[in-house]
């Protein structure tokens, strides 16, 4: 179970600030599991308009979290690093519940379970935790795709 600093998740997704939603990973399980940290900031660039009266990271932020979590899985289990030749992405998000705000101050901790593969889409199982309460879950499927393919 393999931890990971900021310099290692930078070299395994192609994101970078200010979409960058890992911090490090505090356990790894090649082709099985990664346990994913976000540090929840209120310098984050979106909370002024979501909501000024209340900070709450926006959802579709935290399924961001449980993809680029499942991107390093895949390609730290695969020993490859993403390029300027593929692309990963989303294809599905099922089954997506909130549970509970994340607001500033929590560390959000992204569990993602590898579930299956078929061809180059990926099925993962996902919750989102904060201080061990779910706050997110969702089934989600990432595909890996040359660029400039169909």
């Amino acid at each position: 179970m393999a931890e990971m600093d900021i310099n290692e998740v930078l070299a395994h997704l192609p994101q970078r600030y200010p979409v960058l939603m890992i911090d490090r990973v505090r356990e790894f399980e090649a082709n099985k599991r990664i346990l994913a940290l976000k540090n929840v900031s209120a310098n984050e660039p979106y909370f002024p308009g979501h909501f000024p009266h209340r900070p709450i990271m926006p959802g579709v932020l935290i399924l961001e979290a449980m993809a680029q979590a499942a991107g390093i899985l895949v390609f730290r289990s695969k020993g490859v690093k993403p390029d300027e030749s593929s692309l990963y992405y989303y294809v599905g998000i099922d089954n997506a519940r909130f549970k509970k705000p994340v607001v500033p101050g929590d560390q959000l901790e992204i569990e993602v379970v590898f579930e299956r593969q078929l061809k180059t889409i990926y099925k993962f199982q996902c919750t989102a935790r904060v201080a061990g309460e779910t706050a997110a879950e969702a089934t989600i499927l990432c595909a890996v795709q040359a660029v400039g393919g169909a």
